[in-house]
């Protein structure tokens, strides 16, 4: 009466990242360009929340929330790209069950937390310039505790549903998970019993993000460029809110279309190479990552006068130092 139970049971405990199946041979290779990758991420986005912490005029709420993404990419990435790179290096492939599903949490978990914020800054752009004498009411302290909040309580729950469907699952099959990190749908589609549940919180996860942030945020810069349109402003204002919302919506569309492609390519049966999936499961966290300090650092004016600032101020102390010093030297 035993044995069915315990051979039902059986499930592994570890598991094998394998990640671009068909460059086995070139791994160490893959290191460079990740690693450069990995390095621009942090070296970004900690410049550009320095900036904005060092400079008073950009502690508002638009920059505080462009901070606040600075700090969840670097987070996702870490969470991923530094064990990927010692399996890539030294072929420290294993990775536990409950190793992998925390770090499916995180990975997933800060991926929304990324697609609550880039919807706030769209609201927060369009109430600025859409709504701009009800804007200190609308954008102000209560308003960023309540997104907080929303942002934790939406992530945490339906993240939290999402990777406890997957632990719940009986692995008794391989254990070679066929990505560089521990994706959702990568290991359930090792489960050797129902993964009907799971499927449905991958098509849950879409449709609560993409289909809710999506609408939302195109909504806000299509109202934002038909205001702009109607205004009397100059043809160079035009054109600099042209290319301004453009540009976030077309790194918006990639984060959230790569996204929901690696999402749902396992749920419809889309026929994916191992290797092409891996690319855009990576893409779609490190691309957002390596770009949003161009597009929201060196492409603002405001935080591009801060850098410039703060570059002036430090050389004019070091310029002091030097001079001061070789006073002394000759006196």
């Amino acid at each position: 009466m035993l044995e069915a139970p315990l051979s039902r049971n059986f499930s592994h405990s570890t598991f094998v990242l394998r990640g671009f199946p068909s460059l086995q041979k070139h791994r160490r290779l893959l290191a460079l360009p990740f690693s450069a990758s990995y390095l621009l991420v942090l070296l970004g986005n900690s410049l550009l929340v320095y900036v904005i912490r060092s400079v008073e005029s950009l502690h508002s709420p638009m920059y505080l929330l462009i901070c606040t993404l600075c700090f969840v990419d670097m987070l996702v990435v870490t969470t991923i790209i530094p064990n990927m790179l010692l399996g890539f290096l030294f072929n420290w492939n294993e990775i536990s069950l409950v190793g992998c599903l925390t770090q499916m949490f995180f990975t997933h978990f800060m991926s929304s937390v990324e697609s609550t914020l880039l919807l706030a800054m769209a609201l927060d752009r369009y109430v600025a310039i859409c709504r701009p004498l009800h804007y200190n009411e609308i954008i102000n302290s209560s308003m960023l505790v309540r997104l907080v909040l929303f942002t934790l309580v939406r992530s945490v729950s339906i993240m939290a549903t999402l990777v406890g469907l997957a632990g719940s699952l009986q692995f008794c099959g391989s254990n070679v998970i066929q990505h560089c990190y521990c994706d959702h749908m990568a290991l359930v589609s090792l489960a050797c019993d129902s993964t009907s549940r799971s499927g449905a919180a991958g098509l849950a996860v879409i449709i609560c993000f993409v289909g809710l942030d999506i609408p939302i945020i195109f909504f806000s810069y299509m109202k934002i460029l038909s205001v702009v349109l109607r205004s009397a402003a100059a043809g160079e204002d035009r054109r600099k809110a042209f290319h301004t919302c453009s540009t976030h919506l077309i790194v918006m569309m990639c984060f959230y279309l790569v996204g929901s492609i690696t999402f749902l390519s396992h749920n419809l049966n889309i026929a994916i190479p191992t290797d092409i999936n891996n690319s855009m499961g990576l893409m779609y966290i490190l691309f957002p990552a390596t770009i949003n300090p161009i597009i929201y650092g060196v492409r603002t004016k405001e935080i591009r006068n801060g850098f410039l600032r703060i570059f002036k101020n430090r050389a004019k102390k070091i310029m002091t130092v030097k001079v001061s010093s070789a006073g002394k030297g000759k006196s």
